[in-house]
């Protein structure tokens, strides 16, 4: 099968497009046939070791990497952990799925592996069956940055007309952020840079501010809610902007070592039939222009989600 692999951190072009074998399911196991997967932040974090959070933040995210992952270059060598296609194969003691069910998945950070044109997971692992109103790319976007923004949000326990501010929110968790807060009955003010309003505006925010022209923190607003979704202030810059009994959320520290769930990937199922949910998808590239799609995500200004198609079956 054709896979993408990564020997070690670097730039985009560590990416190489190889021929590898082809994963045989155990009992336990689903082989799924991958169609779509995607470029996040934390895929290019991982391949460049450079996560761009402080000096001291830098080191040790590095360590931990380096002690988790492997310290010259990834020990698996198949980056990417969001997937979605079709199951092809089942071990023999599988029950909760069959041959030939549409699903989409998460992978963990320690074992990825979707960059590929298949993927062998447990079952008891984060798959679930794919939304019928989403295309594969749009699912396999979902699986990251929609499970974070949901998980963040519900443990917050925001209330109906409850005011919450996204920064960051043309993001990848961020777009998610702002469509969920607003199913959650929030009302919504979004924060993101002039190319970006019109987007943000389209998934439901009531209120955007562009962060070029105007600090949300000098505004003489107050809110229930701040979540930073890219992981970039503060709470003390925010802190005169929340109310008094005000949460801070920050994408980065807010769900420590936090493993999604097949149950958290069948909420957003629901909230995205109910049409609730969609992916904001910015742009797509097929598996052999992964380098170029690094090179687009290393760049930190990607609309929500860069999907990667797997042609061997020409789905969408």
């Amino acid at each position: 099968m054709k896979a993408i692999i990564c020997t070690k951190y670097g730039s985009p072009e560590v990416l190489q497009l190889k021929e590898v074998e082809k994963p045989v399911p155990k009992d336990n196991e689903v082989l799924i046939k991958i169609y779509a997967t995607t470029v996040h932040i934390g895929d290019t974090k991982i391949r460049r070791l450079e996560p761009g959070m402080g000096f001291v933040k830098d080191i040790l995210f590095k360590l931990i990497i380096r002690v988790l992952i492997g310290f010259t270059g990834p020990r698996s060598k198949i980056l990417g952990m969001e997937l979605a296609g079709e199951i092809e194969a089942i071990g023999n003691k599988v029950t909760l799925f069959n041959v030939g069910d549409q699903v989409f998945a998460a992978t963990e950070m320690t074992k990825m592996g979707a960059y590929a044109e298949y993927k062998c997971l447990p079952e008891t692992e984060a798959i679930a069956i794919k939304p019928f109103n989403m295309n594969y790319g749009e699912a396999a976007a979902l699986t990251n940055g929609g499970t974070m923004a949901m998980l963040v949000l519900r443990n917050t326990k925001i209330q109906r007309g409850q005011k919450v501010l996204i920064y960051g929110a043309s993001g990848s968790v961020g777009t998610f952020a702002v469509q969920i807060a607003k199913y959650f009955g929030a009302v919504v003010t979004g924060v993101c840079s002039t190319s970006n309003l019109e987007l943000v505006k389209s998934l439901g925010a009531d209120k955007v501010i562009d962060y070029t022209t105007s600090d949300f923190t000098k505004n003489n607003e107050t809110y229930d809610v701040i979540f930073d979704a890219v992981g970039k202030m503060a709470r003390s810059h925010v802190k005169k902007t929340l109310k008094k009994s005000g949460v801070y959320l920050n994408v980065l520290t807010s769900l420590d070592s936090v493993k999604v769930k097949a149950a958290d990937l069948v909420d957003l199922k629901e909230i995205v039939e109910a049409g609730k949910l969609k992916s904001a998808i910015d742009r797509t590239y097929s598996l052999e222009k992964m380098v170029e799609a690094h090179r687009y995500v290393d760049k930190g200004h990607k609309k929500g989600n860069v999907v990667i198609t797997v042609g061997h079956n020409n789905k969408d």
